[in-house]
């Protein structure tokens, strides 16, 4: 489990909320105007930062945590 407070960086958090809208890695970096290879390497370092390893349980763990609003 991470430790409380994890911090993300504005870009990873980027991703994040993204990830929660539901949008794929090249709709991801599409919007943010990144490399597929760019969003999987932010994705990546989420994923490690909040200690789970799927988009699903990251969108998970960031409500719980109040990285992303309800």
């Amino acid at each position: 489990l991470p430790q409380e407070g994890v911090a993300l960086t504005p870009r990873e958090l980027d991703v994040l909320r993204l990830v929660a809208q539901g949008l794929g890695n090249k709709e991801i970096a599409a919007e943010l105007d990144l490399s597929t290879h760019t969003v999987k390497y932010h994705l990546a370092s989420v994923l490690a930062k909040l200690g789970v390893r799927s988009r699903t349980e990251a969108v998970s763990r960031g409500i719980r945590t109040g990285l992303l609003p309800l």
